[in-house]
């Protein structure tokens, strides 16, 4: 097993891809798959699994991934500290639910841990698709939220996937709504008072179903609907519809300005948001520093 090989594994994950992999390791697909393949015959594990829609990383490839991450960032470290080598460029991704908190936690990542280069992303995305993108280490960390009707199904998967859910918070319903809407000036309001007014919620594509929305009581009926694909659509239609749209009353001013705010929702329902990983795999470290500045930033939101 050797630096190179490890190397390899990592890039080959980022990019789910054998032949975009190669593209960016500037080595033939042939001499990238040998690599790979001997590997794990030398480890006697498979890293990846590899069908008629691709290649993905098996739950042995996934902790085998982990491992190989910190030890290429040790040698990394060691090669800058005593070869005065270039530090290789940062990586790390996420996926998450349209929260406003993950953004920020995301740009206090970039302010205190990016250096001259860095390759990220953040990816504002569906709920199975945040799921899946953590399952194949396309993204580290994912972040969506349980409640009492979604959290079997959404559980069944996590197990499937090798994956945990870790608790960041726990908060009331609430709406978001524009500070025009004749509703703004209530302390609370009711799922009736909502009735003349457009429901604004998240498109979540071929899996549309009820237990994947990312707003709850998403199994009511509601006379006036509308779904759209992304966050800032969404608060323009608050803004321009007198529209509103369920979640967690977690709602950054810095972001989004001041022509949103959240009203509490009369409702008996309770939002845990939490962020999902790998089971028994460590972080990386701007792994552990996006966890910290999740926590820091939903505590200044709230």
């Amino acid at each position: 097993m050797t630096l190179q090989q490890l190397k390899y594994v990592i890039e080959v994950a980022r990019r789910g891809s054998m032949n975009e992999a190669a593209k960016r390791l500037f080595i033939s697909q042939p001499s990238l798959s040998n690599a790979i393949k001997d590997l794990e015959e030398e480890l006697g594990i498979t890293i990846f699994e590899r069908t008629n829609k691709g290649i993905s990383l098996s739950t042995e490839g996934a902790e085998f991934l982990a491992y190989a991450r910190q030890v290429v960032e040790q040698a990394e470290l060691l090669e800058s500290r005593y070869l005065n080598a270039k530090p290789s460029p940062q990586r790390f991704s996420v996926s998450t639910q349209h929260y406003a908190f993950a953004v920020n936690a995301f740009v206090h990542l970039v302010n205190e841990h990016g250096q001259d280069e860095y390759e990220l992303a953040l990816r504002e995305t569906k709920t199975y698709e945040i799921i899946e993108d953590v399952r194949t280490m396309r993204s580290e960390i994912g972040i969506l939220y349980l409640n009492e009707f979604n959290s079997k199904v959404i559980n069944k998967l996590l197990h499937s996937a090798n994956l945990q859910f870790n608790s960041l918070f726990t908060a009331k319903p609430h709406i978001f709504i524009s500070i025009h809407n004749p509703l703004a000036k209530q302390s609370e309001v009711t799922i009736d008072q909502l009735q003349h007014y457009p429901y604004l919620s998240f498109e979540q594509g071929e899996y549309n179903s009820f237990h994947f929305a990312e707003e709850i009581l998403s199994t009511l009926s509601h006379p006036k609907s509308i779904r759209v694909n992304d966050r800032a659509t969404l608060f323009n239609l608050l803004i321009g519809l007198n529209g509103y749209t369920i979640s967690t009353g977690v709602l950054s001013a810095d972001l989004n300005g001041n022509e949103i705010i959240p009203v509490p929702l009369v409702c008996d329902e309770s939002i845990h948001v939490g962020w999902i990983c790998h089971k028994n795999t460590a972080l990386s470290k701007l792994g552990v520093a996006y966890v910290e500045a999740l926590k820091r930033a939903v505590e200044e939101s709230r």
